[in-house]
């Protein structure tokens, strides 16, 4: 099925756009950084890391204190994670009437972990509607804001990079999707602001349950 401009698929980013993790994830990274001695307000939390891939966390935080992080550093703080989004993690919303009337195949292309992924997804009963087409940042040789992940995920449903619509909330997927020669609708409805997101091949909007008519639109919606 091909939509408006050509769109044959649409690429969901998964935290931020479909379970609203982001705000929870970023409190608990404060906590993990400044338990490891790196005190940084939320908002540099959001600059470095909201869209990059745990990676790239690690290697920042090898940086900054000059030491080398063990195999397994995080397994206690994972449990901190793990009671935040059991606790608090719901779907983005408005994202599921989005979803029912997106006529588009779908996909979700993350930075996450596949298991990270089907916890969330499967938290908010989100994941049927993905099941075996989740495509992790793990598959690839370069996270976001590398093209990588959504070629990855277009390739794997043989779609061409400039029939895909890619659904993103971080500025470093952005730039991802751009870098991809993809369309971005660009949610400003989490912790990246609206003027972060802005820029060419790029729909900011704020509404997710708008998603469709802004698709249906096409580029120019």
């Amino acid at each position: 099925m091909t939509g408006p401009d050509g769109f044959e698929l649409v690429v969901f980013d998964c935290d931020g756009v479909l379970v609203d993790s982001e705000v929870i994830a970023i409190r608990v990274d404060q906590r993990v950084l400044a338990d490891l001695g790196w005190d940084l307000e939320l908002e540099e939390i959001v600059e470095r890391f909201v869209g990059k891939s745990e990676a790239h966390f690690v290697a920042a935080v090898e940086q900054q204190l000059g030491v080398r992080l063990a195999d397994g550093w995080d397994q206690d703080y994972g449990r901190w994670y793990q009671e935040a989004f059991e606790r608090d993690l719901e779907a983005v919303d408005g994202i599921e009437e989005a979803l029912d009337r997106l006529s588009l195949p779908h996909c979700v292309a993350s930075s996450g972990s596949h298991d990270k992924m089907h916890r969330t997804l499967g938290k908010t009963g989100l994941l049927p509607r993905f099941q075996g087409r989740i495509y992790s940042a793990t598959e690839v040789a370069n996270g976001k804001p590398a093209p990588d992940l959504f070629l990855h995920a277009a390739a794997s449903l043989n779609t061409a990079p400039g029939r895909c619509a890619v659904v993103e909330d971080s500025a470093y997927g952005v730039q991802a999707a751009r870098a991809a020669g993809m369309h971005v609708f660009a949610y400003a409805g989490g912790v990246t602001p609206a003027a972060r997101l802005a820029g060419p091949g790029t729909t900011v909007f704020s509404d997710m349950r708008r998603l469709p008519e802004l698709i249906a639109a096409g580029r120019h919606g």
